[in-house]
């Protein structure tokens, strides 16, 4: 794939902005999964969606395997065998985890991920892949589309938190700010 020309650099988000902003979702992410009752895991507002536990479990396979793919160089991410190789990236935790022990995954595959992608060359992330609905764009876009994804799944999270009356973080952060002027 080639590289972008030099002029479309500066336009770009900076690296360290999309690592610092992914993880800062990542930590309210475990703050959901920490929140939730641990008995509650199995819950689903309707009988088509996604329980809680297997939505933060997505989370955390989706966002290690995806950046494990892009480390490992790959350009497309498409394909019939797309799955397959996505999955070998997936971190070694069992679907049947303990809630405690996933918040963890997800802290500790972060903190990973971020290190090892904040060690590529600026070069790395301007090479084009292309994504799973065949959207070319750069390795640093695609990142950024990764927490994106990660980002829609926390908001199912907060939902779930909401329908069981339940408080996010980011909520009370902001109802704390708001007390303090």
């Amino acid at each position: 794939m080639r590289p972008l020309p030099p002029d479309t650099m500066g336009h770009m988000v900076r690296l360290e902005h999309v690592l610092d902003t992914w993880k800062a979702v990542r930590h309210d992410t475990v703050a959901a999964v920490e929140e939730f009752p641990a008995d509650q895991f199995a819950y689903r507002p309707s009988a088509d969606v996604m329980t809680f536990g297997e939505i933060a479990f997505h989370i955390l396979n989706a966002g290690h395997g995806l950046t494990g793919l892009l480390l490992a160089g790959e350009e497309t991410f498409t394909g019939p065998d797309f799955r397959e190789r996505v999955t070998r990236h997936f971190p070694d935790v069992p679907p049947s985890v303990r809630p405690s022990e996933l918040a963890a995954a997800l802290r500790d595959s972060v903190e990973k991920r971020a290190a090892e992608l904040a060690a590529q060359p600026a070069e790395f992330y301007a090479h084009e892949v292309t994504r799973m609905d065949g959207v070319r764009l750069t390795r640093l876009e695609f990142l950024q589309s990764i927490k994106e994804h990660e980002l829609t799944h926390r908001a199912q999270l907060f939902a779930y938190m909401r329908l069981k009356g339940l408080v996010p973080s980011t909520t009370r952060r902001r109802q704390a700010k708001q007390a303090g002027k």
